[in-house]
């Protein structure tokens, strides 16, 4: 027998389970063998989460608001471009913008067929980032666009629509066709262009500065059920939106009861506060889904597909 005395539980306070309030019940499990993906989702967590998110895009859609994406290059490099592009063809994306690096693989898959290189093996030779045509094509487009006054990722598009074999893989030249701005914002180093002695300092920053104000206008048009996305780019494209939505309402305009998304494979601050938190207070949502870019971009765009044939 133990030395030490023990609580006594007999007049414990109990109630029925009548009484209490309960976080799951039966009503919200779903089929697993329903027909439509939507109708197997349980209705907890992130996956209730993700289905608001299809809802509140849905009624962006049917409302004729604004769906701005925005995304890094590791989207097109896992074979995501024919998906966004049909989107963009079918008018429910308004606008995109993007880092650098989605310039490089989109132009090498439209251009060449192939893009992405072993970049641990050329690094130990120097190598990397140092294939010609790639660098020196995009540095002269760009170089041609200062001088016409046109917007960086506009001037990479139009080249594109025109001569590339494959424009159909390419959402720049998709975008072009399509008449909707692709906007392209640049930190200087962090691309593969700027290693080349092709690179003009001036001429990048002069297009991607008036991508930056192009994409404040597109900004202005989230006011009251517009949606902004962000598919994986954990830095540049989060802080470009809250410079741009700073602008916007700087200069007056009303940009509130809008909602933002990230899907990205890692949690990070920057879209956590940039996109899903700050620019929310005011009105709307923000929401963070974590996955593998291949398999949730997919499954985002499949449950659109499902909600938009319900209507």
């Amino acid at each position: 027998m133990s030395e030490f005395k023990e609580i006594r539980l007999e007049n414990q306070k109990k109630y029925s389970i009548k009484e209490r309030k309960s976080k799951v019940h039966l009503k919200d499990f779903r089929d697993p063998f329903a027909a439509k993906l939507q109708e197997k989702m349980p209705n907890f967590l992130k996956a209730k989460e993700f289905l608001e998110l299809v809802e509140l895009v849905f009624l962006a859609i049917q409302k004729n608001k604004p769906i701005i994406l925005a995304f890094g290059g590791h989207v097109i490099k896992v074979g995501l471009a024919p998906l966004i592009n049909k989107y963009v063809k079918k008018g429910m994306i308004k606008a995109i913008a993007t880092n650098g690096s989605v310039v490089i693989h989109d132009f090498e898959i439209a251009r060449f067929g192939e893009t992405s290189e072993f970049v641990a093996d050329s690094l130990e030779d120097g190598s990397f980032g140092m294939v010609k045509e790639t660098s020196d094509e995009i540095n002269s487009i760009v170089r041609n666009a200062a001088q016409e006054k046109s917007g960086f990722g506009e001037a990479i598009g139009k080249y594109l629509l025109q001569k590339a074999k494959y424009k159909d893989y390419s959402v720049l030249a998709t975008a072009s066709e399509n008449h909707i701005p692709f906007t392209v914002h640049v930190a200087i180093g962090t691309d593969i262009l700027h290693q080349h002695d092709t690179a003009d300092g001036a001429a990048i920053g002069e297009c991607s500065l008036r991508d930056f104000r192009i994409f404040c206008e597109q900004i202005k048009k989230l006011d009251n059920g517009g949606i902004f996305l962000n598919f994986g780019s954990a830095v540049i494209m989060p802080e470009v939106f809250l410079k741009a939505l700073t602008v916007v309402r700087n200069l007056g305009h009303s940009v509130k009861n809008f909602h933002t998304a990230v899907f990205d494979m890692n949690f990070h601050y920057r879209p956590q506060t940039n996109i899903v938190q700050r620019p929310t207070n005011s009105g709307g949502k923000g929401f963070y889904f974590i996955g593998h870019h291949e398999i949730m971009i997919p499954l985002f765009f499949h449950f659109l597909e499902e909600r938009m044939s319900n209507a």
